[in-house]
């Protein structure tokens, strides 16, 4: 449905519902959703089955590093905090953003951090 004449924020959207069409979390494997806005990257792991939140991360907590290696960081203190709910494996929710830059960044440091998906 895209065209010409839709703006990103549509075509994001787009993206966006197209995506969760196909991904869905459980009690023992959640969603990991990425939301970027332009100052930080948000990341959550959720149960859609009981619409809970397990486990919340910002780059807001990680003070030191460029955009990138703050989105790695806090990739990496979701899956510290994954861990201690013993979770390893995730399905992946990239929330209709492309898969580069800090979300690439973000997924890539859960994976250094022990998540599976």
């Amino acid at each position: 449905m895209s065209n010409a004449y839709s703006t990103k924020k549509q075509q994001t959207e787009q993206r966006h519902r197209k995506i969760r069409a196909k991904v869905s979390g459980t009690a023992e494997k959640p969603r990991l959703a990425v939301f970027r806005s332009n100052t930080a990257v948000y990341g959550q792991l959720i149960d859609d089955t009981k619409g809970r939140t397990l486990v919340a991360v910002s780059t807001a907590e990680v003070k030191t590093g460029t955009v990138i290696e703050r989105a790695r960081e806090a990739g990496k203190m979701l899956a510290k905090k994954a861990e201690s709910l013993k979770l390893a494996s995730i399905v992946f929710d990239r929330g209709g953003f492309k898969y580069m830059g800090r979300v690439q960044a973000f997924a890539e440091g859960a994976r250094e951090g022990g998540l599976r998906f």
